[in-house]
């Protein structure tokens, strides 16, 4: 990536992802319900494609915030995951991602919200620059601001346990 692409921020619509998977057999446990395990695979899909598009470039997973389930997910439901980018630092993306399960006849459920770290990685495989983000609407100003918080959350998090680490 050139110097000039680094410094030109690049509009959310690039990094939006909306991607879906079937529940099969295979994929969920004795209650019928998907693998928590196997949303989680496909949340990091569909937030590394998000991370990679806003980037333009290859990335690696840092980190999952927590993950809470709203509601299960039914074996022959579809999944929709929903991901874009949220907050871009130097190196590193908030890609948020929304789950849904969706029953045949097109009713959707709210089934999971995750926020994840992505880094960009260059050709030796070493964090690299990213571009700004373009904030065009009053939603990617709040998913901004939002996003920000929590960074600062991951933040003092990391430090708190860093320094547990070093006593």
């Amino acid at each position: 990536m050139d110097e000039r692409s680094a410094v030109e921020p690049v509009a959310t619509a690039v990094s939006k992802v909306e991607m879906t998977q079937l529940v099969l057999p295979g994929d969920t446990n004795s209650l019928g319900t998907a693998f928590g395990g196997r949303i989680m695979a496909w949340l990091d899909i569909a937030a590394g494609i998000s991370a990679g598009r806003h980037s333009a470039g290859p990335v690696v997973t840092a980190s999952v915030d927590d993950l809470h389930f709203f509601m299960p997910i039914q074996k022959g439901d579809v999944v929709v995951l929903k991901a874009q980018v949220n907050y871009v630092g130097t190196t590193a993306m908030e890609v948020g991602v929304r789950v849904e399960g969706e029953r045949w006849g097109g009713e959707r459920y709210h089934a999971l919200t995750a926020y994840t770290t992505f880094v960009a990685l260059d050709d030796e495989r070493r964090p690299r620059p990213v571009r700004g983000l373009l904030l065009e609407t009053d939603e990617d100003r709040r998913r901004a601001s939002d996003a920000a918080e929590r960074v600062a959350e991951r933040r003092r998090r990391r430090g708190e346990r860093s320094a547990k680490f070093h006593r």
